[in-house]
């Protein structure tokens, strides 16, 4: 049995180092990140969304989320699903992003 809390902890610090390519914020900052699931097995389930239904990184950016999940120790698997409801927007930024940003 894996230590879920732990895992969730470590995946979320590898989701920081994951970046949307064309903004200089981590993705779990930007609010990209709508929700994780670690099982008692190690398995992780990303919800997240991308800044735009048309955005240029649609394809490698949540490729690049599933390795760094899969990289973590303790997980077993990793599945990102992907969905635009509800779309993303400013507001999820947190305030951190949005000094970085200038927004604040």
């Amino acid at each position: 049995m894996a230590d879920q809390a732990a895992i969730e902890r470590d995946v979320i610090q590898a989701l920081r180092r994951c970046y949307d390519p064309e903004i200089p914020v981590d993705i779990y900052e930007l609010g990209l990140i709508y929700g994780l699931t670690v099982a008692p097995d190690g398995a992780v389930d990303v919800r997240m969304t991308l800044t735009a239904p048309n955005c240029p990184a649609a394809q490698e950016l949540p490729a690049e989320v599933e390795r760094a999940v899969r990289a973590v120790p303790g997980v077993t698997a990793a599945r990102v699903e992907i969905t635009f409801d509800p779309p993303w927007d400013r507001c999820r930024m947190s305030d951190a992003a949005k000094l970085k940003l200038g927004l604040l």
